[in-house]
């Protein structure tokens, strides 16, 4: 089994990991153009557990998400792709919903992870994720470290307007 791997194989590998007294932590999001921000708060996703999996938007579930037209820049399998290739990254789950809330009720980590800019109430899961018996963990994001800032500082260095 490769790290890309559908919902049914990563309940699976959720399911033994837990038998065998492993936590399960999961996160999910787009992660377009894979940066610093997101390596680090991957790593610390993964200190919190004994395996990461990671649900990521499809390109069309990623285009709702209000970051605007042209993205996401890079199609799901090569973003996932990318993921899969991060030693910290144990299994990712591509899903098409607009969020990840059946693909969190149907794994059950043990542990779910969103970055700070959610509060614990905002988060998709949170809920399904407590009520059998694991936690909701906030990680502090990386300043300067976004998609968006990073496609605006291309934007401007091309057309010398912008913020950067």
């Amino acid at each position: 089994m490769g790290k890309v791997v559908s919902w049914e194989e990563a309940a699976s590998f959720c399911r033994h990991q837990q038998r065998v007294g492993k936590r399960v932590v999961f996160t999910n999001g787009v992660f377009d153009l894979l940066h610093r921000g997101h390596v680090e708060y991957l790593a610390e996703a993964k200190a919190l557990g004994d395996f990461l999996l990671i649900g990521v938007n499809d390109d069309v579930s990623a285009r709702t998400l209000g970051k605007g037209l042209e993205r996401p820049i890079n199609n799901a399998d090569d973003r996932m792709t990318v993921l899969a290739a991060l030693e910290c990254v144990d299994l990712v789950i591509p899903f098409e919903q607009e969020t990840p809330l059946d693909l969190i009720a149907f794994l059950r980590p043990d542990v779910l992870v969103k970055g700070s800019d959610y509060t614990e109430e905002e988060v998709v899961g949170a809920s399904e994720v407590r009520s059998t018996g694991g936690e909701v963990v906030l990680i502090s994001l990386r300043e300067g470290y976004s998609t968006t800032e990073i496609l605006e500082r291309i934007r401007s260095a091309y057309t010398g307007t912008g913020s950067g």
